[in-house]
């Protein structure tokens, strides 16, 4: 049984919830159960919420009691929640037993379970304090639990999304945290590598999510489900590059006249992506660590603005003075305004892209959306739309 939950587990690790759910749906509830153990709770609790209503049912009856009712107390919370990484309370106590009583009680669970502190909980499971296994050591066996515990006790709220969860942590590092609700009631434990795991999964997906990459997709996903997945956004993303053509389609006799111009749409293109994209890292980056404070947008766009206009100026003197000798050396009757046309258009894309960079994202979040989702299928169509309609819109009016 060992062996074969092991092997399961191992194979809906690289699934997404829906591909893992679909895999063990067809298998009997102590083998499910046996898989899900050896699962990340959080990504377990997902697993749960996919499978169809028979097969979970047949998974609650068939899992320890204390398991079945910490799955089904994680499901009410949100998806981003601590409260769907919690694990069973091990190792609770009522104040007025003595370390003696806790350690003949412990003798029993740490043969089924892993204790690392022990918590000390009123008749209504309210969490008091919490006493280290250095303290029960030293401590004399006729001692209560209530006179050598620590009262000040950190606890995480169940309804705290991930990402302050893991502010609230950064500088503490303890392996097991408790976890409360509303009314101060022990409710389950999180482990710190269980929200590290599932921080560093949110992180992975992010890029994905920046160009259309759902995050059920895995490397496991069949192609036909990746394909439906994929898809769309590649539509979405041809009909925005469409603008990029159209503009070029609008100075198309501007183009005729000066064809070395089109030597260096690629390149303010690619520079001026280039810089959107910093932005937009810098972007996301202050909203996934909290950083974006409200009242910080301002200034946040006003910054982006004057890096790519800084930025913009350094790239565009050195584009300038390429197309100066490019020019020269075809002999064009106009290096020096080609120049100044690539300098300007330079530092006009840059200031764009910049504040694009910074204003896609947080546009995505004020109308309710992942701000990272496709963030970059905007932002490049932002930049090409630019970048090429500065190059050539300057030539158009300063040389033709």
């Amino acid at each position: 049984m060992d062996a074969i939950a092991a092997e399961l587990a191992d194979e809906i690790k690289t699934r997404s919830a829906t591909g893992a759910a679909a895999k063990l749906a067809t298998h009997d509830g102590p083998e499910i159960v046996a898989a899900l153990l050896r699962l990340s709770p959080g990504f377990t609790q997902n697993v749960l919420g996919a499978l169809p209503d028979e097969a979970r049912e047949r998974v609650l009856a068939a899992a320890p009691e204390e398991i079945s009712r910490q799955w089904q107390r994680n499901a009410f919370y949100e998806p981003n929640a601590v409260g769907r990484m919690m694990e069973p309370v091990v190792g609770a106590f009522p104040p007025g037993q003595t370390v003696g009583e806790t350690i003949e009680r412990l003798r029993e669970l740490v043969k089924t379970a892993f204790v690392t502190y022990i918590y000390v909980t009123d008749a209504e499971h309210r969490l008091l304090g919490v006493v280290t296994m250095r303290e029960m050591l030293l401590s004399a066996r006729e001692r209560r639990l209530d006179e050598i515990m620590i009262e000040d006790v950190f606890a995480l709220s169940a309804s705290t999304p991930l990402q302050d969860a893991m502010k609230q942590v950064l500088d503490r590092h303890y392996p097991v945290y408790p976890v409360i609700d509303h009314d101060h009631r022990l409710i389950g434990l999180v482990r710190g590598q269980a929200m590290f795991e599932a921080q560093a999964i949110e992180i992975t997906l992010q890029a994905g999510s920046m160009v259309g990459v759902s995050e059920e997709e895995r490397l496991a996903t069949p192609w036909k489900q990746s394909f439906r997945m994929r898809h769309g956004w590649l539509q979405l993303n041809l009909g925005t590059a469409f603008l990029a053509a159209a503009v070029v389609g609008f100075f198309q006799n501007t183009i005729d006249q000066l064809v070395i111009l089109a030597l260096f749409l690629p390149v303010l293109a690619g520079q001026s992506g280039n810089t959107g994209c910093q932005a937009l890292a810098v972007t996301l980056r202050g909203m996934t660590l909290g950083e974006l404070k409200p009242g910080m947008e301002k200034p946040l766009v006003r910054k982006e603005a004057w890096l790519g206009m800084l930025n913009g100026a350094g790239v565009g003197l050195a584009a300038a003075i390429g197309m100066y000798v490019i020019a020269s050396g075809q002999a064009n009757d106009h290096p020096i305004m080609l120049s100044i046309v690539v300098f300007f258009a330079m530092i006009g894309s840059c200031v764009a892209s910049g504040l694009s960079g910074a204003l896609v994202p947080l546009g995505l979040k004020r109308i309710g959306f992942d701000p990272a989702t496709a963030s970059s299928i905007f932002l490049t169509t932002a930049t090409d739309v630019v970048s090429m309609g500065m190059l050539l819109g300057l030539a158009t009016i300063l040389i033709i």
